[in-house]
């Protein structure tokens, strides 16, 4: 069988390029504190992703709940269940009540069409996620956010380096944050950004990021402590000359992927939308096994069963965690729900070879035949 192939791994760069662009901190010792890394990194992230500000955050977690508490956010925030526990737990630990919109079930964004019904005279924000790349419909909730006043930050821990309508995805709403973990399409380590654009709201950002100081003897914010230090930032570096050519490299795998499980009667894959430059980050398929014959969690088991480990993304919801079982109802959003339970993401990475995505593809089409 061979070695075990997860659902992803980590790009890094050569080994000897990564020393050399570590080697001046053995000379000038400065590893954090927004040293001459972290500032070249912010630059360069500026560029590449065609946005006005970018500050770095120690994680991509830490940069949504500082994106959010900046905000001086208040009551209840519009989001999806549809998401990594991060989104969820930055606006219940900045104090807020998350009320849960349901999703596309092509897109699995949130559905435009239902939000509405959710604002309330608590409401205060919108947190959309972009999903597997899939960019939310950016139009229509800032739309939404204007009618009613509302502050829109996007969760694009997923959606690095792409572009709708030739616009860097950072520019959408009133900031938007990445996420930099070593599962990303680009990586610092861990790490994550909020882009923004508003200069006062940089400035609110930067005092939560480094424990509110502005001076050596003035502290004038109760600040966190959320920088990026000059290792991760040095990482960074180094990666973004290569995530161009990483994601050339994810195209071919996702496109080998949809050549071989696209006419494959019960299974779904993404519907690529139009307009977008895509970074291939993730390969969702939905299982339907009314039709497939065999639910999600047989694929999951038989694959891992043969040392392919893939993972069910995004399953449970968010809504329905132990931790906020007393509290929300995943019924309330009944396509999340379905799809949640149906859904698999299969393993890509740049370097996977298309002959391990053959042996994938193979035992998922022989799966089906065995149960027909």
């Amino acid at each position: 069988m061979g070695k075990n192939i997860f659902v992803t791994r980590a790009s890094m760069p050569p080994f000897e390029e990564y020393v050399e662009e570590i080697k001046e901190l053995w000379d000038t010792h400065i590893l954090t504190n927004m040293g001459v890394k972290h500032k070249e990194l912010e630059k360069k992230l500026e560029n590449y992703l065609h946005v006005k500000n970018v500050s770095l955050m120690v994680n991509g977690h830490m940069a949504l709940e500082l994106a959010i508490q900046a905000m001086n956010l208040t009551g209840e925030v519009i989001t999806t269940p549809f998401t990594f526990a991060s989104t969820t737990h930055a606006i219940v630990r900045n104090g807020l009540t998350p009320v849960f919109c349901d999703i596309d079930p092509e897109t699995y964004t949130m559905d435009p069409d239902k939000i509405e019904e959710l604002i309330t005279e608590r409401t205060s924000a919108i947190i959309p996620v972009h999903v597997y790349g899939n960019i939310c419909n950016t139009e229509r909730i800032e739309g939404i956010a204007k009618k009613y006043g509302l502050k829109v930050i996007y969760d694009a821990a997923h959606a690095f380096g792409e572009e709708y309508n030739n616009i860097g995805v950072g520019n959408f709403g009133d900031a938007s944050i990445f996420s930099f973990h070593a599962t990303k399409v680009f990586n610092t380590i861990e790490g994550g950004a909020v882009c923004f654009h508003d200069n006062e709201y940089g400035r609110d950002l930067y005092r939560l990021k480094n424990f509110g100081i502005q001076g050596p003897e003035t502290v004038d914010y109760v600040g966190a402590n959320a920088k990026m230090n000059e290792f991760q930032a040095a990482m960074g570096i180094c990666n973004l000359r290569y995530v161009d050519k990483e994601i050339e490299k994810r195209e071919k795998v996702y496109q080998h992927y949809v050549k071989r499980l696209q006419r494959l009667s019960g299974v779904q894959l993404m519907k690529l939308q139009k307009n977008i430059k895509y970074n291939y980050a993730y390969f969702p398929v939905v299982f339907h096994d009314e039709v497939f014959g065999v639910n999600r969690d047989q694929v999951f088991n038989m694959l891992a069963s043969e040392g392919f480990y893939t993972r069910k993304y995004f399953y449970p919801l968010t809504s329905t965690y132990e931790c906020y079982r007393d509290r929300f109802d995943g019924n309330t959003t009944p396509i999340a729900l379905s799809i949640s339970k149906k859904i698999l993401t299969l393993p890509i990475y740049a370097e996977l070879n298309l002959s391990i995505v053959d042996r994938i593809c193979n035992l998922i089409v022989g799966i089906k035949k065995d149960y027909e």
